[in-house]
């Protein structure tokens, strides 16, 4: 689960859920102390909603849970469904059954105590968060911004020199990329032929030469990559449950190479490995 994708009416509806969990130990109904009724008292104030099955479970309890299951679906990397819909739309739909509920409950309620007053309050801000959030920006912003980003060991500034997308590199700069290690006014690409001043074809490079030759390849460098659709990223201690979910439009880190898989380093910092490499497309 990721917590980072909790948005501001994420934050609104965990505190309604919170307060309407309060109310239902509050008193539910409110008692007239005058007269005959005044010997009533002490014990309508000791009624609360857990004392009913029916308000506690279609009110408090349905108001909680429809809280957990929009919460639950907007942190999974993958949608999940009960019968057909989807987590945060039930979540939604349950909302609107307790506010439903809460409001016609407290019409008939002779003396309404602050249970149930605040307990109809809850359901409405529940209610109204879950609905509005998909629909008002200001609710829409990160609940938990990301971090600073801490200095990278592998030189991931702006001129890092490795191919970070929109760099601006200087000559002699860069692992493969046009305007990367230059001799003799072309780009070094490995065996490629390079012009010399009088204009004939140059011998290949003796680092060519050597990899030719049967010695080691160069050790890994760090890049930048994007996927082209949305692919999960697993922890890096080989649990089948991601960890995050890489997006398309995205520019990540590749840090280490294991097999076909890459160690990729997201946004914020976290580290994990990507399974599927077909079709990233490099910075």
């Amino acid at each position: 689960m990721n917590i980072r994708s909790l948005t501001r009416g994420d934050g609104v509806v965990i505190g309604a859920a919170v307060l309407l969990f309060i109310a239902s130990f509050l008193d539910f109904t409110g008692a007239n102390c005058s007269g005959e009724l005044a010997k009533y008292c002490a014990e309508a104030d000791t009624v609360n909603a857990w004392d009913t099955l029916s308000v506690v479970m279609s009110i408090y309890l349905a108001g909680v849970i429809a809280a957990v299951l929009i919460i639950v679906s907007r942190a999974l990397p993958q949608p999940r469904k009960i019968a057909g819909l989807d987590l945060g739309q039930f979540g939604v739909a349950l909302t609107l059954f307790a506010a439903w509920t809460a409001f016609w409950t407290i019409i008939s309620v002779g003396s309404a105590g602050p249970g149930i007053i605040i307990g109809l309050i809850a359901t409405l801000i529940l209610a109204g968060a879950a609905l509005a959030t998909p629909l008002v920006p200001a609710l829409q912003a990160k609940l938990i911004t990301a971090p600073a980003a801490s200095p990278s060991p592998y030189n991931t500034g702006v001129n890092a020199g490795y191919g970070y997308p929109g760099a601006q590199q200087a000559p002699g700069q860069g692992y493969g990329y046009p305007g990367g290690p230059q001799q003799g006014g072309q780009p070094s690409y490995g065996g490629q032929p390079q012009h010399t001043q009088g204009g004939q074809a140059a011998q290949p490079a003796p680092a060519a030469t050597d990899q030719q030759a049967g010695a080691p390849a160069a050790e890994f460098a760090p890049f930048w990559f994007a996927v082209p659709v949305a692919r999960p990223l697993y922890g890096e201690d080989g649990s089948p449950t991601p960890i995050a979910e890489l997006a398309p439009g995205t520019w990540y880190l590749a840090v280490e190479q294991r097999g076909q898989a890459l160690i990729a380093q997201t946004q914020d910092g976290r580290r994990g490995v990507l399974q599927d490499t077909t079709g990233i497309q490099r910075g």
